[in-house]
């Protein structure tokens, strides 16, 4: 079948997680001042980092999918699996930011996006599977070291959560700095088999 439903139907439930989450950024009640924002600090922090994991999350999975024309039910699922721990990014980006340095919600914030890493691994593994070992997306991704890393650190920082929550959230961070280098796999792919 063709890829054009999957990606329409991706990127709304994308829009839809970040709406959810910039509606959890509420002006303070009855303050007219710059300063009285510093108290969003923690929430507006929570949700650069989020936005930017969402973000990255769009990116590669329109590279991904430029890779390939028709889909399979076993693409299908894999890609709903992503959605589902993307989905669950608004929760845990609110839960996270009203109880900064608490140990849970670190560690839960933690836990999806180690989640989230795993399922982009298993649709990128499920198109790999139906285009053949040959495939762009095969060639693009290689040993793809920034995938099998970030879970790693998502791991760590999730154990290192429980001992002290801003080393963990600062693994977050970093492991988000990584993917907004860009990667320019897909397109490089692109450009040697056509000839460019």
């Amino acid at each position: 079948m063709e890829k054009n439903r999957l990606e329409a139907f991706s990127d709304g439930v994308i829009a839809v997680v970040i709406t959810i989450m910039v509606l959890e950024l509420k002006p303070p009640s009855h303050a007219d001042s710059v300063v009285d924002l510093t108290a969003l600090t923690p929430v507006f922090l929570s949700y650069v980092l989020s936005f930017i994991y969402v973000g990255i999350y769009w990116s590669n999975h329109h590279h991904m999918l430029q890779t390939t024309d028709t889909v399979t039910g076993g693409i299908l699922w894999a890609n709903l699996y992503l959605l589902f721990w993307l989905s669950l990014f608004p929760f845990t980006t609110a839960w996270v930011s009203e109880n900064i340095g608490a140990p849970a919600p670190s560690a839960v914030y933690g836990f999806v996006l180690l989640m989230a890493a795993i399922a982009y691994l298993i649709l990128q593994s499920a198109i790999i599977a139906h285009q053949g070992p040959n495939s762009l997306l095969a060639a693009a991704v290689g040993r793809d070291w920034k995938g099998k890393l970030s879970p790693l650190f998502y791991f760590v920082a999730i154990a290192l959560a429980f001992i002290n929550p801003w080393i963990a959230d600062g693994i977050y961070a970093f492991a988000a700095l990584i993917w907004l280098i860009p990667d320019r796999r897909i397109e490089r792919a692109f450009k040697s088999r056509n000839g460019e």
